[in-house]
């Protein structure tokens, strides 16, 4: 979903077309300085529809920027990067040309798969990719041979890397058999190729890692390679987890 199509609230409006904080817009709605259609707006709860409304602030015309937010479900063998030094396929070529100003929100490596966010909100990557937010993110892990309760139950207890021990996770049994086992993973943080160096530290080999869920928000019946826009209910839960 573009956010053009959804309203704002008019100090938002100001402040997203970089005018200044929030905290100053309402100085101009107060002072009289903001006209919304023509019409000089002191109402502070005064909504702003981008793709309707004529916004001005001292007689000039307010472009406000439009985000735009979509959801792709990320093949194997794609690089999860703008452009690539070594002329791999990346995820942007999933894109038409008209989205490709967008940027991955955090990352898959080229043998994982699944729910890959794209945005041009700033604020919005932060929150999702900051570890500070502890936004937990579900994965679907299949590894070689049987997984022994005794090792699920150390990674949701945390694995000790080299560069420090994982935090707790959610993990529950799939499957399992003598040849593959497949289990749930989730976890809060970001650590580079995290869950596959925790599968080597046990002496397992991931042979396929999905990402299910970012949040709230469901991989569902996407299918490789396809993508979509974002609801505003989907958009406005990952603003408030």
């Amino acid at each position: 979903m573009e956010a053009g199509n959804e309203p704002f609230r008019l100090n938002q409006a100001i402040a997203k077309a970089g005018l200044c904080s929030r905290r100053n817009a309402d100085k101009l709605i107060a002072a009289g300085r903001v006209r919304l259609n023509g019409k000089v707006v002191r109402d502070f709860s005064a909504s702003v529809d981008p793709a309707a409304d004529v916004l001005e602030v001292d007689g000039r015309k307010v472009e406000m920027q439009s985000y735009v937010y979509l959801a792709m479900y990320k093949p194997r063998g794609l690089v999860t990067t703008c452009s690539d030094q070594f002329r791999r396929k990346t995820v942007l070529e999933l894109l038409p040309a008209r989205l490709r100003h967008l940027r991955p929100v955090g990352r898959l490596d080229m043998d994982s798969e699944g729910l890959l966010l794209f945005t041009n909100d700033g604020a919005l990557t932060q929150r999702i990719t900051h570890p500070v937010h502890h936004l937990p993110k579900r994965y679907l892990v299949t590894v070689a041979g049987r997984l022994d309760d005794r090792d699920l139950a150390v990674m949701a207890a945390g694995v000790e890397l080299p560069d420090g021990r994982t935090a707790p996770a959610g993990a529950r049994l799939i499957s399992r058999r003598a040849d593959t086992s497949t289990f749930e993973l989730t976890i809060a943080e970001g650590k580079n190729r995290q869950i596959r160096r925790m599968c080597t530290h046990l002496g397992y080999h991931v042979t396929r890692l999905l990402r299910v869920a970012i949040g709230g928000l469901q991989l569902g019946l996407m299918t490789p390679g396809s993508w979509r826009y974002l609801t505003g209910a989907e958009i406005r839960k990952l603003r408030s987890e």
